[in-house]
């Protein structure tokens, strides 16, 4: 059973937390406190490993360090420089980046969805994208756990593998009402949940109160991240977070060819911490950067890299969203953003041009989103200053729509360099054919919707959201860069435990997958450390 008092627990255990010294070499090295870190992080320190996570960003502390404010949020996000190119440029931040110990779950919008036992084979289904080396029934009691232990909050689930919530639906608002009636008119199904966010007490975490800031970071600690589940269980069993503390290289001893720990930056110092084995959890963009910046004579080109796979098929989910005007008052800001959703298009549909599909849920954009959205029309001026005055008028709804993964969709080291004089990534993206019919497609149904409630205006805007790949899982080195037990290909003590590892995405938000993965992945790691060593550590 997980703590249930999230950062309050955090301010004890950190003055009591156990700690290494750089010299000592602990079991394990984990690089990234997000949803992959934390939760192996977590689950390996209760398997009494001595494990130190380090993560670039600071330790939060939602009391002081967290605002109720659009724009003073900002500090949550990844604002490191990285370049962007491709026929189809993907803007970073907000929504796709996180900064400090929780990772983007910090700031996401509590939205828990699993993904469907046809993601796991899209290639030998419907001959796009790629199998995984693992299959749903898998990762399917990883799920269970992890939902348990948020937990999450739904109506019972009829898509993919039909499955009931721990916890009952959260009452929906304004926005949520719209979607129910709009989708019932349009013979679409639509549910309530699921998101990570307790309905009623859960310990001592307060009862949600349906104010909105869920992408802001939840100051009252209803909403589940790592941050308040399991960082604080890690650090009761003897785990170490270290924060800030920027790793720059991954140290591999050339005569072993094993990993023997990681170089990092704090406090204006270069470090170098030893472990037995590494795990890198820094997601889509960082943990390819970090492994391309770990060469060597065995690796030139970067650990995991000898078949140039290492930083390729970064996937990001389109992300439309659509606006529709009503005569009554909505207040779509007086819930939390993904109150109702619908996956009655996740999967191919035989008779129509494009394969995999798409998921719609409420989103709430709060007023300098809602700009943003306004803007993106071209309108300015007096006519945006209406549209803002109309601001409660309006209900929105965001599909995530499952573009396929392409091998030129990929991170590189620029020459650019950041403050540690390192080179920064550069993520060249473009979309193929498939993904701009599918976005097309989605922007319908949502319009459909809207207008089924009885939406006298409709606008969408086209948006991305969700990075995962770039060090995809696969069954052999050739076409990937970990096994299926999330070990670097040609390093034994080497594993990448975060979204990055995912060889196809779903039209599902990611989080609960990368953290049913990391415990999976924890598992996978003990029963290897006993093959190797008996004792269960590697």
């Amino acid at each position: 059973m997980l703590p249930s008092d999230g950062s309050r627990v955090n301010h004890r255990l950190r003055a009591d937390m156990r700690t290494f010294d750089d010299a000592e070499e602990v079991d394990l090295v984990v690089v990234g406190a997000g949803a992959g870190g934390s939760v192996l992080t977590q689950r390996l320190a209760r398997r009494g490993w001595r494990v130190v996570c380090l993560d670039a960003g600071p330790f939060w502390d939602p009391d002081s360090d967290w605002v109720s404010d659009e724009r003073g949020a900002h500090t949550l996000y990844w604002t490191e420089p990285r370049q962007i190119g491709g026929t189809d440029p993907v803007p970073l931040g907000s929504n796709n980046s996180g900064r400090g110990v929780g990772g983007s779950m910090v700031h996401f919008a509590g939205y828990v969805p699993r993904l469907h036992p046809s993601d796991f084979a899209t290639r030998s289904r419907d001959k796009v994208g790629a199998d995984w080396p693992i299959g749903y029934p898998e990762l399917k009691p990883y799920y269970e756990h992890i939902e348990h232990e948020l937990p999450v909050a739904g109506q019972r689930w009829p898509w993919g593998d039909p499955h009931r919530y721990p916890h009952s639906p959260h009452p929906v608002g304004g926005n949520g009402e719209i979607f129910l009636r709009g989708a019932k008119a349009a013979g679409i199904e639509a549910r309530v949940g699921p998101v990570a966010i307790t309905n009623g007490r859960f310990g001592n975490r307060s009862h949600c109160i349906y104010r909105g800031f869920c992408l802001q970071g939840c100051k009252v600690n209803a909403k589940a991240s790592p941050l308040i589940t399991h960082v604080p269980d890690a650090l009761a069993h003897g785990a170490e977070i270290r924060p800030d503390s920027h790793v720059s290289r991954v140290l591999l001893d050339e005569g072993s060819g094993r990993v023997t720990g990681v170089e990092y930056h704090r406090g204006g110092v270069l470090r170098r911490q030893r472990a037995a084995a590494v795990v890198v959890a820094g997601y889509s963009i960082e943990t390819p950067r970090l492994l391309m910046l770990s060469t060597s004579r065995a690796f030139p080109d970067g650990l995991g890299n000898r078949h140039d796979q290492l930083g390729r098929y970064l996937m990001v989910q389109g992300a439309p969203q659509t606006a529709g005007r009503f005569e009554a008052e909505i207040r779509m800001y007086k819930s939390p953003p993904p109150e109702v959703s619908t996956e009655q298009f996740y999967e191919t549909d035989p008779s129509k041009p494009y394969r995999r599909g798409w998921s719609i849920q409420t989103v709430s954009p709060l007023p300098i989103t809602w700009a943003e959205h306004v803007t993106a029309q071209g309108h300015w001026g007096e006519v945006l200053r209406e549209y803002m005055r109309d601001y409660v008028h309006w209900a929105t709804l965001g599909a995530l729509c499952e573009f396929l993964p392409l091998a030129g969709n990929r991170v590189i080291l620029a020459d650019e360099t950041d403050r540690h004089g390192l080179p920064v990534a550069h993520f060249a993206y473009s979309m193929g054919a498939n993904d701009h019919a599918l976005m097309r497609a989605a922007t319908e149904s949502m319009e459909t919707i809207l207008r089924a409630a009885g939406a006298s205006e409709v606008m969408t805007i086209d948006r991305y959201a969700h990075l995962v790949g770039g060090a995809r899982m696969a069954a052999t080195a050739a076409d990937g860069v970990v096994d299926a037990d999330h070990r670097v290909f040609g390093v034994p003590n080497l594993f990448i435990v975060d979204g990055s590892v995912l060889p196809t995405q779903g039209s599902a938000n990611p989080a609960l997958t990368i953290m049913a993965l990391a415990a999976r992945a924890a598992d996978r790691m003990v029963a290897i450390g006993r093959t190797t060593s008996g004792t269960g550590t590697l």
